[in-house]
């Protein structure tokens, strides 16, 4: 029995993707307190000299609270703005990103609305699994009655050592596809906006 310990984020990276492929359980740390150097609010695009992070506000007076009870700072107005301009601004002119853009767009403006940060994930993150036609069932810390993990094998996320406390544990980071390595701290928007429908050519390299 494998697990996959991850906070929940709306866009995970591919090594974190690879971890949830890889586990017979992947539970969503949604209890944690959040952290700014966690991924639960932001997500890596790729642009010609590196990673450009794409983020969401969270109230100054939320920074030491649970995950799934931090808010969106809705006071930020141009947030959403910048969030989607960095995305165009990176994927207009990637192969798929006209087929997705329409679609992406609505979905993103729709959890824009949302409250709480987990709300943004809980509707964003199963638009984009679909979108790349990838089944994942999550437990949620949260919901969970006994959180005994018997496992023989846990994965945590990928560089999570200075926000998440560390367990015997490891993550697939020796994906052995140099191209996939190379793009491996990419959102799964990379993904998705270059390859489309043949994304599974990469999920098939993760899992």
């Amino acid at each position: 029995m494998s697990v996959a310990l991850i906070q929940p984020q709306f866009a995970p990276n591919l090594f974190d993707l690879a971890s949830m492929l890889r586990a017979d359980r992947v539970i969503l740390l949604d209890t944690d307190i959040w952290s700014r150097k966690g991924r639960t609010h932001r997500a890596a695009l790729q642009t010609r000299s590196g990673l450009q992070w794409v983020n969401i506000p969270i109230h100054t007076e939320d920074k030491k609270k649970p995950i799934n009870q931090v808010q969106i700072n809705h006071s930020e107005k141009l947030w959403f703005e910048t969030f989607w301009n960095a995305i165009h601004h990176n994927y207009h002119h990637a192969r798929y990103f006209d087929y997705f853009e329409d679609e992406l767009l609505a979905e993103l403006q729709a959890a824009s609305n949302k409250e709480k940060l987990i709300e943004f994930t809980k509707h964003l993150l199963p638009k984009l699994l679909q979108y790349l036609e990838i089944e994942i069932e999550f437990e949620w810390m949260s919901e969970l009655v006994d959180i005994d993990i018997n496992s023989e094998l846990i994965f945590q996320e990928y560089q999570s050592k200075n926000y998440i406390r560390q367990l015997p544990s490891t993550h697939p980071a020796e994906i052995k596809d140099s191209g996939i390595r190379t793009m491996g701290e990419c959102s799964i928007l990379h993904v998705l906006l270059t390859h489309g429908p043949e994304s599974f050519k990469i999920i098939d390299l993760l899992g």
